[in-house]
């Protein structure tokens, strides 16, 4: 039942993303709005300079996509320690694809990142989507399901992935390094490919000779 809705989910997510992917092209209000909130936004990092150190140190080193990467890394490296070389494969292939994925929209919408005349931080590439937002909603997802179930840690788990993911995504409007919209596409693609990876059934070594 959980990899059914995890799987409407990834579906419904997919057009959202495909939808929004279209209005960020070619809806002028989408943008107007976007400027506005980020607008907001860098007013208070610009005047509050500690609080954007902090914002920035979450952003650019703890939710880092290269940050989210390792974690993925070692992940697979465990898994396949263990024995577990389809679930290692999945999450590296997850993590490849979603790179592939963002650099790949990156170039085909080509959308400008705000520019300030007095910025708080930098990015490379083209804003839509955001990178951070797309790789830390599919690595925490990952992790997510990779836990044992039942787990003692999931409460904790579960609380730690929602508040990064989240976390990142307000991080990088209130840097000034993304639009609202930017953030928005990077989750619905990151759920979007979570489910795909996710919602096939593992094959269980032995499951053949076991029988129904």
């Amino acid at each position: 039942m959980r990899s059914d809705h995890l799987r409407w989910a990834g579906v419904g997510c997919a057009l959202l993303g495909s939808v929004l992917t279209v209005l960020v092209v070619v809806w002028r209000p989408l943008l107007s709005y976007d400027e506005q909130l980020a607008g907001d936004l860098h007013t208070y990092a610009v005047t509050h300079p500690r609080v954007t150190r902090l914002v920035a140190v979450l952003s650019d080193w703890v939710w880092d996509p290269w940050t989210m990467r390792a974690l993925a890394a070692v992940a697979c490296a465990v898994l396949w320690w263990l024995g577990d070389r389809e679930r290692a494969w999945r999450v590296a292939l997850a993590v490849v694809a979603a790179s592939v994925v963002q650099q790949g929209l990156k170039a085909l919408v080509g959308r400008e990142r705000p520019v300030w005349p007095d910025p708080v931080d930098s990015a490379q590439y083209a804003a839509y989507p955001s990178g951070h937002a797309l790789t830390a909603t599919v690595v925490c997802g990952l992790l997510l399901w990779l836990l044992p179930r039942p787990s003692a840690w999931a409460p904790a788990a579960w609380v730690l992935a929602v508040v990064s993911v989240l976390g990142v995504g307000f991080t990088r409007i209130y840097l000034g390094v993304h639009w609202l919209s930017d953030v928005v596409g990077g989750w619905l693609l990151g759920v979007a490919l979570l489910a795909l990876v996710t919602t096939v059934p593992v094959r269980r070594r032995g499951s053949a000779a076991a029988g129904p």
